[in-house]
């Protein structure tokens, strides 16, 4: 019986050091998954301040109305990307056109490039209204103002992807067809009169 006793004592003991084993290990593993956690957080926040593009701070209504006027002054229409730094299909749009050197050349000499910030928590209603809600067509939305400040044409960036990013043809196509040369009535009698 004193046997069976010890033989009974010892177990319990063996269980004990591999319950606190587990636990530590348990403790250990949440540690981990914490501090996991908190490093994803961090480079995700550190990712977006890299990446962001639209000022959330800035007066859409005047940096539009700033770009009317040189636009005017250069002979150019306004294209407006209207999206936000949530938005990675806006950020690669961007980097897109920035990158690529026969695109960013046509937009820097046919347009005055705008980035509008769209803010989920705090809309602009007067300014989506004015600009003929193209939050309609998910973001990034593209906005072509003439040279008047007038609409001339809301484009869904979806039409212009490719895979998993943009079609270069869709978007120097997109620019070419919007740009003051295509929309004069001057380009379309001269062709006539040939």
């Amino acid at each position: 019986m004193l046997l069976f006793c010890e033989k009974i004592q010892q177990r319990k003991k063996q269980l004990s050091i591999k319950k606190v084993t587990f636990v530590k290990k348990k403790y250990t593993m949440k540690n981990t998954l914490l501090f996991l956690v908190i490093i994803l957080f961090n480079f995700v926040a550190i990712s977006q301040e890299i990446n962001s593009i639209y000022d959330q701070d800035a007066d859409a209504k005047i940096d539009i109305k700033m770009a009317i006027e040189k636009a005017k002054l250069e002979n150019k229409n306004v294209f407006i990307m209207m999206g936000g730094n949530w938005c990675p299909w806006c950020l690669k749009f961007h980097d897109f056109i920035s990158t690529d050197k026969e695109i960013s050349s046509v937009v820097e000499k046919d347009y005055v490039f705008v980035l509008v910030n769209y803010d989920r928590k705090k809309k602009d209603w007067a300014l989506l209204e004015e600009l003929k809600f193209p939050q309609r067509f998910g973001f990034p939305v593209f906005i072509i103002l003439n040279q008047e400040g007038e609409q001339i044409h809301i484009q869904n960036s979806a039409y212009l992807e490719k895979d998993k990013s943009y079609d270069k043809k869709r978007v120097l196509d997109f620019f070419l067809n919007w740009n003051p040369k295509a929309i004069s009535k001057e380009t379309y009698t001269q062709i006539e009169q040939l």
